[in-house]
């Protein structure tokens, strides 16, 4: 029985789908000014997991994932570049897909585009007014009447008093709104920004609306589980819920939100100096090793990036694809996979990722050691296990032969890990290098190696 962490519920809820056996899904996605983070990096590999494993289960699933690609920042960041919102767009969603590609994320069921549907969006808002959830002011826009809604802050389990009189509630200060909280459905043209028709004259959406309409117009009323990082509670998933409810839709039934990312010790973020692009980062280790990092640590948890983390990571990833040479050399035959049920129930407990890889590095170690007892049809279905386990998490095992200048390089490490005495290492390399089929041999000259028949 599938349990999850609900962030409306505040408590672990069983999970009953819409319809038997489908789940809609809808988690929001990026707005594509900048080069992706770090933050959007684990967002997707957490979404992305959530998904793969209730197909595993055996769901069909309808992941839907927007782009934001009319907003403020994509505004600002044009008129810097003095280029086009759309070039803007097009340069940062192309190098969002690759760093997503890279992590191997699925792509979306459906990727809306909020330009794609102003049209929707208008007709929720003349829903809102009509039903009185909102106001037009004349030569700025509408505006949703936050007081007028009854369970305002549910989902942040905070009153509309506390968030009137907070400081920090994120929200624009305008004398023209009745109400501090009260938020934009629809801009007024401003010079030199992108425009479209509407009732109330030319403008564009406020960010919060597309979600909303883009969700409900493809996956339906009461779809299953909307997702994001937990900075999205408030104000855009609580404004979210507003909106499609206070124009009669039933929203979300599960609200899933994942933890922020550490460097150093501290938020990530540009001010402290520790904002770490993705893609940077991607290119000097392993999409694999983060991945990998993101799924030992709890979703709803603070996840810390540094590097001891990512180099441990990075010797956890090595484990897996040592096994899958070691299996290639040995050529198992084929067996049915070991019971994963320590697996399922790690996973159906609020997806607990750390609790299902160790149960996969436990099959890792059993499977070695079946080797190295020769137990091969003990092995052969251990290996399938640890096969079947990390595809359902999105980490693709590599059984390929290290080329010749990777071996060498991984020689040499071990030379200067025995040179400094640090012999724990210099066996693990030795101990790596004969998983891949290389076989050392000291001589008073140095180190040599060759190709042996594996391990």
């Amino acid at each position: 029985m599938l349990r999850f962490y609900d962030t409306a519920a505040r408590a672990k809820v069983e999970f009953v789908p819409r319809v038997e056996g489908a789940v809609s899904m809808y988690v929001c996605g990026p707005t594509p000014y900048s080069e992706p983070h770090l933050g959007h990096g684990r967002k997707e590999v957490v979404f992305d997991t959530v998904r793969r494993y209730l197909l595993w289960c055996g769901y069909r699933v309808t992941y839907v994932s927007n782009v934001t690609d009319v907003e403020d920042r994509i505004i600002a960041r044009a008129r810097e570049e003095g280029t086009t919102e759309a070039e803007i767009v097009r340069r940062y969603e192309a190098r969002f897909h690759d760093a997503f590609d890279r992590l191997n994320v699925l792509r979306p069921d459906e990727e809306p585009h909020a330009t794609e549907w102003i049209g929707p969006m208008i007709t929720l808002i003349e829903e809102l007014v009509a039903r009185k959830h909102a106001y037009v002011v004349e030569g700025h826009g509408v505006y949703f009447d936050v007081l007028s809604l009854p369970g305002y802050g549910a989902l942040s389990h905070r009153s509309v008093d506390e968030l009137v009189g907070s400081a920090g509630a994120r929200v624009d200060v305008d004398e023209r709104k009745r109400s501090p909280v009260d938020f934009a459905l629809w801009k007024a043209a401003k010079p030199g920004e992108p425009v479209w028709d509407s009732p109330w004259g030319p403008g564009r959406p406020g960010w919060h609306i597309e979600c909303s309409a883009m969700s409900l117009g493809i996956l339906g009323d009461g779809f299953d589980i909307h997702g994001g990082g937990d900075d999205l509670v408030f104000p855009h998933h609580e404004n979210e819920i507003a909106q499609a409810v206070g124009a009669g839709h039933r929203f979300a039934r599960y609200w899933l939100h994942n933890g922020m990312v550490n460097v150093g010790g501290e938020k990530m973020s540009k001010s402290l100096g520790n904002f770490t692009v993705l893609t940077e980062l991607l290119d000097r280790i392993d999409p694999r090793a983060f991945r990998l990092l993101v799924l030992q640590t709890h979703y709803r948890r603070q996840m810390e990036v540094g590097e001891k983390e990512l180099t441990d990571a990075q010797k956890a990833v090595e484990r897996l694809d040592a096994l899958a040479r070691r299996a290639r050399v040995e050529r198992l035959p084929g067996r049915p996979a070991a019971d994963p049920a320590p697996f399922r129930d790690a996973m159906d407990d609020d997806f607990d990722t750390p609790a299902a890889l160790a149960y996969v590095f436990d099959l890792v170690r059993r499977a070695n050691t079946a080797l190295d007892e020769g137990r091969r049809d003990d092995a052969a279905a251990l290996v399938s296990a640890v096969r079947e386990l990390t595809g359902v998490l999105g980490l693709e095992l590599r059984d390929e032969e290290a080329p010749d200048d990777e071996v060498a390089a991984l020689v040499a490490r071990r030379d200067e890990a025995r040179a400094r005495r640090d012999f724990a290492e210099a066996d693990r390399i030795r101990d790596e290098l004969r998983n891949r089929g290389v076989v050392l041999e000291d001589t008073p000259h140095g180190t040599v190696w060759r190709r042996g028949d594996g391990p």
